[in-house]
């Protein structure tokens, strides 16, 4: 979209305010709104200023002047506003022009223009499923002499013998049972479709949505999948879409990989394959999977990676109480075909040419989705360069279910990082693939790791209510 169309979009709908956005590097969207009088075709030369040293792994004070530049092919008009508002997501310049190296969007849009200058492909499609919980309550509390959370959903396992209901309805989802039921047992599908009607008019093509496994309101919406930043875009479209729908309804939604103990988590399968203008390179009839070798050398790049990968993709503390055995957590470092205990599965069910991709399960929604799906992009990428083979690296394909195999046999496979410091560690290890393009600095990196360390520290010094349960009467 031009700007000129940008501007008469602003005439035509009406609109009093525009709203410029950008994205931090935990993948949190800031935004600064001007009356729509005072944006004009310099606005998008010249930007609209603002401190970043006020944005956590940014600029210090010292240098804090920043710049959005405003992305016209990203507007659209904010469904939650009372005020007519068209919303613009913005790539972050500094104060001389320059591309600012640790901009979550302009990374993945480097990304995509080295992915270009390889002569591999032109472009790379993502399509993350992104799972959330819709809760009707949450408290949650961390002081020096308190710390607890608590959770509450009318249809949650827990809830069987509420009375508060004035009268138990019943129709509690149990423990792993929430996967597809109808109504009355799925008592959230009207407040999904509210979602989605609101995701269709905001320009999200929306495939499908339902119930997920876990109790207490897990759910799941499918947006359809598009090139690296578009969809990075979408994810926080959808998110933002999600958390406001919920909020009007009285209730809250929650990203977060593992709200509950004892049931499935929430992951953001992430769906990519690369295409040479309008030819597939991952379709090769007849194959293993129909996957061509460009294919697997690309989740030869993955898996080989996937340690140093996952401190991108799964980037919280709380990312490693969900990849745990049991949950379907892909927990394993292999690939297979309809497999869904494998980190990559292979989709073969109704899968055309065009269709034919990967399916990497091992992330979750706390990941910044520029920074995530550039990093797997360019894992792939190391991996077809250097031709690694995923079956001679003894990464599979494994088509039986990984937790059913003997202790034994579970020694050869390798499995993801167990907590977020083995993941940096592997990071700070293994970064070359990131930034031997500059598609990622090494300065990225460090400030990225430094980050999350702090974040691992602040949750690893403090009491945890379970060690009363196990220490208090020693």
């Amino acid at each position: 979209m031009s700007v000129q169309n940008v501007l008469n979009t602003i005439k035509e709908n009406n609109i009093m305010f525009v709203d410029f956005r950008f994205v931090d590097l935990s993948g949190h969207a800031h935004h600064i709104t001007l009356p729509a009088t005072e944006v004009d075709a310099d606005t998008f030369v010249n930007g609209v200023a603002f401190d970043g040293s006020s944005i956590a792994g940014f600029r210090g004070i010292e240098e804090s002047d920043m710049v959005m530049m405003p992305d016209t092919d990203s507007s659209f008009v904010d469904p939650f506003t009372d005020h007519p508002t068209l919303n613009i997501m913005c790539n972050i310049h500094t104060p001389d022009g320059e591309r600012y190296e640790r901009d979550p969007r302009s990374i993945a849009q480097k990304a995509e223009e080295y992915l270009q200058t390889t002569g591999i492909g032109t472009a790379a499609f993502f399509a993350p499923e992104s799972e959330f919980f819709i809760f009707d309550d949450v408290r949650y509390e961390s002081k020096m002499n308190t710390s607890y959370y608590s959770v509450d959903s009318d249809e949650a396992a827990w809830n069987t013998g509420r009375k508060e209901e004035g009268g138990n309805l019943g129709y509690k989802i149990g423990v792993k049972g929430g996967y597809v039921p109808v109504a009355p047992v799925d008592a959230q599908q009207d407040i999904r479709s509210e979602m989605v009607r609101v995701m269709q008019e905001s320009g999200l093509r929306v495939e499908r949505h339902h119930h997920e496994v876990a109790t207490a309101g897990q759910a799941e919406i499918n947006f359809r999948f598009d090139t690296l930043t578009k969809t990075a875009d979408n994810l926080l479209k959808y998110k933002y879409i999600i958390n406001n729908v919920a909020r009007q309804w009285g209730k809250v939604a929650t990203f977060m990989p593992k709200p509950l103990f004892g049931d499935n988590g929430s992951g953001m399968h992430v769906h990519s394959s690369i295409f040479n203008g309008d030819s597939p390179l991952f379709y090769e009839k007849g194959a293993y999977a129909n996957l061509s070798q460009m294919a697997l050398h690309y989740i030869g790049g993955i898996l080989h990676h996937a340690p140093a990968l996952i401190a991108i993709t799964n980037p919280s503390t709380n990312s490693f109480k969900r990849l745990v055995p049991g949950y379907e957590a892909p927990v394993n470092l292999v690939f297979s075909k309809g497999n869904r205990s494998a980190a990559i599965r292979i989709p073969v069910a109704a899968v055309t040419p065009k269709g034919c991709r990967i399916e990497f399960r091992t992330p979750d929604s706390t990941a910044n989705p520029y920074l995530a799906f550039a990093a797997m992009l360019l894992a792939g990428l190391d991996g077809i360069k250097r031709q690694l083979d995923p079956v001679a690296l003894g990464y599979g394909p494994f088509d039986k279910n990984i937790y059913d195999l003997s202790d034994e046999d579970k020694k050869e496979i390798r499995s993801v990082p167990g907590t977020l410091d083995e993941a940096l560690d592997a990071l700070e290890a293994d970064s070359e693939f990131l930034t031997e393009s500059g598609v990622f600095t090494q300065d990225f990196i460090d400030n990225f790791v430094a980050l999350k360390r702090a974040e691992a520290k602040a949750v690893s010094i403090r009491v945890h209510p379970h060690e009363y349960s196990l220490y208090f009467d020693c």
